[in-house]
């Protein structure tokens, strides 16, 4: 048995403390669309869905399940009711035989309904987890936008409730069912480009500023506790009420846990790792927005960090995910300057390199390639889309098998925890502001197998290049935190521990793994 399996059932087994026999108290649930105790959907019958949260990215999920001849779109859920519109409805409708979709602003109400057997879930990233875990709950099948959790605890809490109740959970990394992707990992696995011990994630990805912090109105069509849920009912702060979420840490992840959750995922992928890394330490911070808006005393709205590297240490093996907000140019492999990556994963083998999304092709899914060490062509890896993934959870629930799901709770939780790891660090050293050279006398502390000197300078050359003054307003640099996967605990810090969870309202309350 390897050692990479050994650890995943012990954070399955021993973390989670769940049992699959658990999933046959759902066994007999009365669900009219798919037979549960065989998997399969009767020949006449369709899969029943609720779209939970309208807009943004749900438009996606909208437009998968509707052209899916296996499903019926029953509900559409929004606590904001301006969303729920007539046009949505007749859109979805016209689609499917006529069949309109009742609009709720509450997504309890979908999961008392026995004909729901899907919930497709885009909410905001401090709701994912628990909408999930309640669909879980309710014999209802989960396909749920990354990340899967806000926080480490949450990502195992679903791990946990798609075990106990044998439900199919789908975490929306959709590279995991992208050809050009599954083709690159078989090819790195089988060993093209030798032994891979490190990957660098790339999210170089502009973002502006969401405004000035203040205390706005809240639109009239919000119902604000069923919005904020799990986490505390604050003062809206920032200009725009939806989408910027994601750069206020009660509610997003920042970029690392953003557009970077598709990222850290193959990343951890390509290095072969099913566990949760041993240590972290992180740099950075919010940077650069006073000079985009010419105001040295501009304050942003955001409170995560729009720069932001960490480095993680999983034993053997390390990775590096650099999340850059401002302007930059792509990452490319240290022979030739060959093709590069802007969004995307880096992995360097004994024998050549990796890349999984190309900025000179304007691609960051669709397109892989491999070089050998000096920077020759090995291979090119094309195709697949994000319906292919929709269609594999789909799959997955006819089947009646969750482990057919190509990124399924456990998958999802790994992945999201190196985001969280990530961002405990930089929150935690937020205020420690550090010179370049203090930096990377930080770093010495952690086991790294990237020239972690040159990134720092790599790092520094970005922000002077976006005018950022350094002395100004300095990065800041995180403590390394060591973590302990046996007590599920971060060694010698507390403060640090007690960010892997958070405090809850009621009744929106994630609940521990072993209590699901």
């Amino acid at each position: 048995m390897s050692r990479s399996i050994s650890r995943r059932r012990f954070l399955e087994d021993s973390l989670l403390g769940i049992t699959a026999a658990a999933g046959a108290a759902y066994a007999a649930s009365a669900n009219t669309a798919v037979a549960q105790q065989s998997g399969s959907v009767a020949a006449n019958d369709k899969l029943g869905v609720a779209i939970i949260a309208a807009g943004g990215r749900s438009s996606s999920h909208v437009g998968y399940f509707r052209g899916d001849a296996r499903c019926t779109i029953l509900y559409v859920v929004d606590p904001d009711t301006q969303k729920l519109t007539d046009k949505l409805v007749d859109d979805i409708a016209a689609t499917q035989g006529g069949i309109k979709p009742q609009c709720v602003p509450d997504m309890r109400k979908v999961f008392d309904d026995k004909s729901v057997d899907i919930v497709s879930s885009s909410t905001t990233n401090h709701w994912h987890a628990l909408s999930g875990v309640w669909a879980c709950q309710a014999g209802k099948h989960v396909y749920l936008e990354k990340p899967g959790s806000h926080n480490v605890h949450e990502g195992l809490a679903l791990a946990a409730a798609s075990k106990k109740y044998n439900r199919v959970v789908q975490i929306g990394t959709q590279c995991r069912s992208i050809r050009a992707n599954t083709d690159l990992a078989k090819f790195i696995q089988e060993g093209g480009i030798g032994e891979v011990k490190f990957t660098r994630g790339l999210c170089y990805k502009r973002r502006r500023s969401i405004g000035p912090l203040g205390e706005y109105a809240l639109p009239e069509s919000i119902d604000y506790d069923l919005w904020s849920g799990p986490a505390p009912i604050k003062p809206l702060t920032r200009r725009n009420f939806h989408y910027d979420w994601h750069w206020q840490r009660l509610y997003g992840n920042g970029d690392l846990g953003n557009q970077g959750s598709h990222q850290t995922d193959i990343a951890r992928w390509l290095l072969g790792v099913e566990s949760l890394p041993q240590a972290v330490i992180s740099y950075g911070g919010r940077l650069g927005y006073d000079i985009e808006r010419n105001d040295p005393n501009y304050v942003d709205a955001g409170d995560v960090a729009n720069t932001l590297i960490s480095v993680y240490d999983y034993g053997d093996k390390c990775m590096v995910f650099e999340t850059l907000g401002l302007e930059a140019g792509p990452m490319t492999i240290p022979v030739g300057q060959k093709p590069g990556s802007l969004v995307g994963v880096i992995a360097y083998g004994e024998k050549g390199y990796g890349i999984q999304g190309q900025a000179e092709r304007g691609q960051t899914y669709g397109y892989s390639t491999s070089y050998d060490l000096e920077g020759n062509l090995l291979k090119e890896f094309r195709g697949g889309g994000d319906g292919d993934h929709y269609r594999n959870f789909v799959d997955a629930v006819i089947k009646g098998d969750p482990s057919v799901a190509n990124a399924d709770a456990m998958c999802g939780a790994l992945s999201a925890a190196v985001s969280h790891f990530g961002n405990i660090s930089y929150y935690l050293g937020e205020e420690t502001k550090a010179s370049p050279s203090e930096i990377k006398a930080a770093l010495k502390e952690i086991k790294s197998l990237d020239d972690d000197d040159a990134t720092v300078d790599r790092t520094v050359e970005h922000l002077l290049a976006n005018k950022v003054d350094l002395d100004r307003t300095p990065m800041s640099v995180g403590p390394l935190l060591k973590f302990d996967a046996a007590a599920h605990r971060f060694t010698g810090n507390d403060n640090a521990t007690a960010m892997l969870t958070r405090e809850y309202r009621a009744p929106y309350v994630v609940p521990k793994p072993e209590d699901v």
